[in-house]
Order: C-alpha cells, then sequence, then structure tokens
C-alpha cells in the first residue's frame, strides 16, 4: 500500500527546502532538457535528410544563444551535482553529514565554470552576426 499524504498543490509548492530541494529539482530539470534536447535533435536530423524545412527550422533554434546556455546549464549542473551525489554515496558514513556544505562547494564550481562557459557561448555567437 503506497504512503498517503494530504498535501495540496499550493502547499507543495510553497515549500522552502532550500538548497537540498533546490538541488533535486535542479538535477531532474537538468536530465530532462538534455533527454528532450537528444530526442528533438535525432528527430531533427532525420527530417533534415528528408529535406524537410522543418530541420532548418530547429537546427536554427540550436543555434540561438538562449537555447546553447540552458543546454550547457543543464549539462553542467548535471554532471556536477552527479558528482556529488557519487562521492557522498561513496562514503556515506563519513560525509553525509557534510552534505550542506558539498551543496555550498558545488554551487561555487557551478557558477564559476557556468560563468566562463556562458561568456563564451554569448561572445561566439555575438561573432557569429
Amino acid at each position: 500500500m503506497g504512503l498517503k499524504r494530504d498535501v495540496s498543490l499550493s502547499t507543495a509548492l510553497r515549500y522552502k527546502g532550500q538548497g537540498p530541494f533546490l538541488t533535486f529539482i535542479l538535477h531532474r530539470i537538468g536530465g530532462l532538457g538534455m533527454a528532450i534536447f537528444i530526442t528533438v535533435h535525432i528527430l531533427a536530423t532525420f527530417v533534415e535528410k528528408q529535406g524537410w524545412a522543418i530541420g532548418d527550422f530547429i537546427n536554427d533554434i540550436y543555434m540561438s544563444p538562449p537555447f546553447q546556455i540552458f543546454i550547457l546549464f543543464c549539462v553542467l549542473f548535471h554532471a556536477i551535482n552527479g558528482l556529488r551525489i557519487t562521492i557522498l554515496d561513496l562514503f556515506p558514513t563519513r560525509l553525509i553529514q557534510y552534505h550542506r556544505q558539498a551543496i555550498a562547494i558545488e554551487w561555487v564550481i557551478f557558477i564559476i565554470l557556468f560563468s566562463f562557459a556562458a561568456v563564451s557561448a554569448v561572445t561566439t555567437a555575438i561573432g557569429r552576426l
């Protein structure tokens, strides 16, 4: 028998789980974003090989800076958060007590790497104009 919870949607959306909950949600968003990107990319490649114009339209979306920054965010956050989870899972007895500090370190690393990568993506896009 499943766990019964009487929590309304509005109550669930007001939940303030802070760092651990935010990393949980962003990890899922990153994984979903990458899965959707890969699926649409495969379909666009197939459609473009058929000679349909929609393939060129989808590839133009891929080349847009907002889309590139979103995919960059998804891949980078998913990878760094996955490394944090893996490290904490390898040594749970010693490291689980430091999970909030690990999240803070993860955010610092992510912000530094994402900043450099986003600036590079934007300057490359500006150079194409």
